[in-house]
């Protein structure tokens, strides 16, 4: 038996239809009955219900370790996508209760289920900067840089499968940047393209890697397929300038695109305003770790990924027209 975690959000959604329609059984660990029927609702749109009775949904949770055993009944194969996306330091106890302690109990229930092999989405946000540019997979994470909470905690689960090697665990580790795709368009990858409906007028100055999220699902099940053991890959399919991004989206989209660069010193601005917030809210939304990763130009190298796996990235506008097509049904 296969089992997803986080089977509700963007890759693994994508990643359990991409399994069911290939005629694989498949367990789907998910939280909210509300995100259940959203997913529902997306293979109605894709014409994929009659591969939905594979689907075997088990209500539970990566930290609830009663719920989560028994979900590893029978388990054989694992792809570990559940986590917490947030940047806010308030959340950090938070973050590290779902994204360290709960790959733990995966891990550990992997080891103790015996299971084959393990495939873990992590982040871009895990690799350092130097030494190599373009960032490539022997950029480790460096302890002495200015991490957020998010990169901290990603990075403490990527340490937990790499104990879980040591200990016999078969794994694979895929770093994927921004995912793009169909799904959700209030959180994550997916206000982008709220951004641009609602017609903002900025845009930032760096630049990211983005991948489409049908591409890294493939890749997950070539990488689970496959002999290859021990190893992680960058998984971006292109490397773009946050302005091409959002100008590409809103010509999909058809509506205006931003047309002013956000000044660092109006992003310092709203940080200090947001942290006074902060003070009586407990929450963040832009921090100076945030608004300088918008900043920045990063470059990712996928040259170990397109070598291992003879990856092919998918055309960015036509990533953008299935989506499209998705908010506009």
């Amino acid at each position: 038996m296969i089992l997803i975690t986080g089977s509700t959000g963007l890759v693994g959604r994508h990643l359990l239809l991409s399994l069911i329609e290939s005629g694989k059984p498949v367990r789907a660990l998910y939280r909210s009955e509300d995100k259940k029927e959203e997913v529902l609702a997306y293979y109605a749109f894709a014409k994929a219900e009659s591969h939905t009775h594979l689907i075997e949904w088990t209500l539970g949770d990566i930290t609830d370790i009663p719920a989560l055993s028994a979900a590893f009944t029978g388990v054989t194969h694992v792809y570990h996508c559940a986590a917490l996306i947030s940047f806010d330091p308030y959340r950090f106890d938070e973050l590290t209760k779902v994204n360290v302690e709960g790959t733990a109990n995966v891990v550990n229930l992997s080891l103790s289920n015996s299971v084959e092999k393990l495939i873990h989405l992590s982040s871009i946000a895990t690799l350092a900067s130097t030494p190599n540019n373009p960032i490539t997979e022997e950029n480790y994470w460096d302890p002495d840089a200015e991490n957020s909470v998010y990169a901290l905690t990603k990075n403490g689960a990527e340490m937990e499968v790499w104990r879980g090697t040591e200990e016999g665990l078969n794994a694979v580790i895929f770093n994927p940047g921004i995912i793009l795709g169909e799904g959700d368009y209030t959180s994550g990858s997916g206000s982008l393209f709220t951004y641009i409906l609602k017609k903002k007028l900025y845009y930032p100055t760096g630049s990211t890697g983005i991948i489409d999220v049908k591409d890294l699902s493939a890749l997950m099940i070539k990488g689970m397929a496959s002999s290859i053991q021990q190893e992680r890959y960058i998984a971006v399919g292109h490397t773009i300038s946050y302005q091409q991004l959002l100008t590409t989206i809103a010509k999909t989209l058809k509506t205006k695109a931003p047309q002013r660069a956000i000044s660092t010193g109006f992003l310092k601005i709203l940080n200090m305003l947001d942290a006074m917030r902060g003070l009586f809210t407990r929450k963040r939304q832009i921090t100076s770790l945030s608004y300088k990763s918008l900043q920045s130009n990063s470059v990712y190298s996928n040259q170990k990924l397109c070598e291992g796996f003879a990856y092919t990235p998918t055309p960015l506008v036509e990533t953008l027209g299935r989506v499209a097509k998705h908010i506009n049904s």
